[in-house]
């Protein structure tokens, strides 16, 4: 990608946050439309009901996987200078992280991405969720909660393992990533045929996850064509959900980047999605106990997301394309808990988890 003719026009700064506002826009379209949701995905596994929403998410995993180790493989994207390959990581934290953020997706009844997605369609409940973990990231980031995170951060690090790259810990040569990454788009294929899920938000499903190689493409450039240092990012939420709130609230404190972009992206990406396809709606919460858990469920995932260092996207989709061990085992530790905590509130009698929509048989729906 030669950006030599925008960066003649524009700031540096300028054509990242623009670089980040295209793929926060492409991101938040198609996650919209393909109703892209983890929480969804395994609460669909964990009770052994697949319908369309693990089909959605196995697809948006696998296209990104397998579209950013072939633009690797061709020199385009630099995977070595991403934050997860870069530099040491927690492992402590990516377990403890991912246990506590799939508790609170469950909770707040989808993880950052989906509750930003959301809030652009009207949805009030989203919209409170996501500033309230966006609140919590911040204070784990900067604030009251920074020196417990980093208190667990280092209980355990890749610098005690030698390196975060899961790959060479596995030996695995080219040809069995892109074989790893066709058994997971397979069967994301295989769920689809089986539940007849609608070719349109499949597509949008692939495009989804298609943002993310395109997030590491675009910042890999800017690496080689800017000036001032550039950071390879992919598509996350957590760090940058907290820097935009204090770019609301303050003067910036650090230089706009690549993530100023992204989350304003996504929010008019989904709205202007709702709003062609005439899905835009206000909804409320529907009474104080429900508001309790959403609200709980947002902080866990903001400690736990500043914690385990990603989200459900930013650990779960771009992390794992990498094959950065700390995000396969925040992606584990997602999936796990949410199953855990899935079948807890199933337990709790019914007027004690308000609410919640049901399956036949009595059990929580999916947003």
């Amino acid at each position: 990608m030669d950006l030599t003719a925008l960066l003649d026009r524009l700031p540096e700064p300028t054509v990242l946050v623009l670089g980040g506002l295209t793929v926060g826009i492409l991101f938040g379209a198609f996650a919209q439309q393909s109703r892209f949701c983890l929480r969804a995905a395994a609460l669909e596994f964990s009770r052994r009901r697949p319908a369309d929403r693990l089909p959605i998410w196995l697809l948006a995993f696998s296209s990104a996987l397998i579209a950013t180790q072939f633009l690797a493989l061709l020199g385009e994207v630099d995977t070595g200078e991403t934050r997860q390959l870069a530099s040491p990581q927690s492992l402590s934290g990516a377990l403890i992280g991912g246990a506590m953020f799939g508790t609170g997706m469950v909770m707040a009844r989808g993880c950052a991405s989906r509750l930003l997605v959301l809030s652009a369609t009207g949805n009030l409940r989203a919209l409170l969720s996501g500033l309230v973990f966006a609140v919590v990231a911040q204070a784990s980031l900067y604030g009251a909660l920074k020196p417990l995170r980093d208190w667990l951060s280092g209980l355990w690090t890749t610098v005690d393992t030698g390196g975060n790259d899961l790959t060479t810990f596995l030996g695995m040569s080219e040809a069995s990533v892109f074989l790893f990454g066709g058994l997971w788009l397979l069967a994301g294929l295989g769920f689809a045929w089986r539940n007849r899920s609608s070719v349109w938000r499949l597509a949008a499903a692939i495009g989804a996850g298609l943002t993310v190689p395109l997030a590491l493409w675009f910042t890999t450039a800017m690496t080689r064509q800017a000036f001032d240092p550039v950071q390879v990012e992919g598509v996350t939420f957590t760090g940058p959900s907290a820097d935009m709130l204090m770019l609301f609230l303050s003067a910036p404190f650090e230089e706009l980047g690549f993530n100023s972009g992204l989350v304003p992206g996504v929010f008019l990406g989904s709205f202007f999605a709702a709003f062609l396809t005439r899905q835009l709606m206000l909804q409320g919460f529907e009474s104080g106990p429900s508001m309790a858990r959403y609200l709980t469920g947002a902080a866990l995932m903001g400690f736990g997301g500043m914690l385990a260092g990603g989200c459900a996207v930013g650990a779960g989709i771009t992390g794992a394309s990498l094959f950065a061990v700390t995000a396969w085992l925040t992606l584990v530790g997602i999936w796990l808990s949410a199953i855990v905590t899935d079948h807890v509130l199933a337990k709790i009698p019914r007027a004690h988890v308000a609410a919640l929509d049901t399956f036949p048989g009595g059990r929580q729906s999916t947003p």
